[in-house]
């Protein structure tokens, strides 16, 4: 490994029947009624980055529902305990753009309290399910800020059926808070675009806090995904190193990358009463997870978000 950047590695805790593309075939609240295989596939997760880099492992961020934090408690503290960050996404996967200012304020302050109940340290970051905080829940980043999170890494600069805003910078930037998430709908952060990679880290978050978008190449114009989740299990691992090391070298900037513990588990039991669309986002060469993540630790240098980012 000759690349010097250190990037950051993200795991969104879930299982496999609380992702958006099956929410319209199982209802919230019949998850208790699914065979759970989160802990299981999580420890596959945890045993590859133990395994990576010799003795020392590889660390990433865990993004980390508050549901699943309540239920399986131990799992969240083991997670911590082997030297992982946890951070927050949600409480029940429910899509930012889909509550109330009001209800995600609610969203974020119960799921925060249960993820540092639990590990007994500050959680300062924050993922949204679905990569849902879009041009039309800007607002969410206000409130993020005034409920102590120190980073976001939500927004998808992208176009897609579900999430992104193919607009937003697609390198790590300031979210300047405007104040007014109090009282009424607030109005959108400013969104702005600073080179924080050669600046006084300390003092990115004393007006806004650091968004870091999920990573993007420039190819013909358009930002094409290669970080991560269902990009990675479709694409070949040359094409995904590819545009990792473009990102690097090229533009001489971390990169991030993200997956999900049940990818690791291609037994996991088929809903075949979702859409074929889905089933194929959700199913396509699950096997191939773990051999990609493997070859992806040994050409990379990785860390948790927070460190990458110089928040800790």
């Amino acid at each position: 490994m000759t690349n010097p950047i250190t990037n950051a590695l993200t795991i969104d805790l879930e299982d496999y029947y609380m992702v958006s593309a099956f929410e319209t075939v199982v209802a919230k609240e019949q998850w208790r009624n699914y065979e759970s295989r989160i802990e299981r596939s999580t420890h596959r997760v945890l045993d590859i980055l133990d395994a990576a880099n010799g003795k020392h492992g590889v660390k990433a961020t865990f993004f980390c529902l508050g549901w699943v934090g309540e239920r399986y408690r131990p799992l969240i503290r083991e997670i911590e305990r082997r030297g992982h960050e946890i951070a927050c996404h949600g409480y029940d996967h429910r899509l930012v753009y889909s509550m109330t200012p009001e209800q995600f304020r609610e969203d974020v302050l119960v799921s925060k309290r249960i993820l540092e109940d639990a590990v007994g340290k500050s959680v300062i970051g924050y993922r949204a399910p679905s990569y849902s905080i879009t041009e039309k829940s800007l607002w969410a980043l206000d409130i993020l800020g005034e409920e102590g999170y120190r980073y976001d890494s939500s927004i998808f600069p992208i176009h897609h059926d579900r999430y992104g805003i193919p607009t937003a910078p697609r390198v790590p930037f300031l979210v300047m808070r405007n104040g007014d998430g109090v009282n009424g709908a607030p109005v959108p952060a400013r969104l702005v675009e600073m080179p924080l990679w050669k600046s006084n880290r300390a003092a990115w978050c004393e007006d806004g806090i650091v968004e870091y978008p999920i990573s993007t190449v420039k190819v013909l114009g358009c930002n094409v995904p290669v970080s991560g989740g269902g990009y990675m299990r479709l694409f070949p691992y040359g094409m995904i190193r590819k545009g990792l090391l473009k990102i690097n070298a090229e533009e001489e900037q971390p990169f991030v990358f993200y997956l999900h513990p049940w990818e690791f588990d291609p037994e996991q039991p088929r809903m075949t009463n979702a859409s074929i669309l889905s089933r194929f986002r959700h199913y396509v060469n699950l096997g191939e997870t773990a051999g990609k993540l493997q070859r992806l630790l040994g050409d990379f240098r990785f860390s948790p978000m927070a460190d990458v980012i110089g928040l800790r």
